[in-house]
């Protein structure tokens, strides 16, 4: 059995094994709404569960919906603010060195 080895590219870096080069503007857009989408639902599922600690825990009684407005869509949109520009950058280096 033989294995073709591919020369390492300059510039190539990697993070979790994914490469961070030649993607494409619907892909940089995609990859920055999951981003967001993700760290929307994680945060809130945290959230809730915490609120539902402290609610049991003490006699206090915050609504649930809170954690959707002050935890999850700005941590979302914060996550959004940061990955279009990431993900913009890496697609325009890409486009600029064709």
């Amino acid at each position: 059995m033989t294995q073709s080895i591919q020369p390492a590219r300059p510039g190539g870096g990697k993070v979790l094994g994914f490469p961070l080069e030649g993607f494409g503007l619907f892909t940089s857009l995609l990859l920055s709404f999951a981003a967001a989408f993700f760290t929307f639902f994680a945060t809130t599922c945290i959230a809730i569960f915490g609120f539902l600690i402290w609610n049991a825990a003490s006699a206090h009684k915050i609504d649930f919906a809170d954690t959707y407005l002050y935890i999850g869509f700005p941590a979302g949109v914060l996550v959004l603010l940061i990955a279009l520009p990431t993900f913009g950058t890496l697609w325009l280096k890409a486009k600029l060195r064709k």
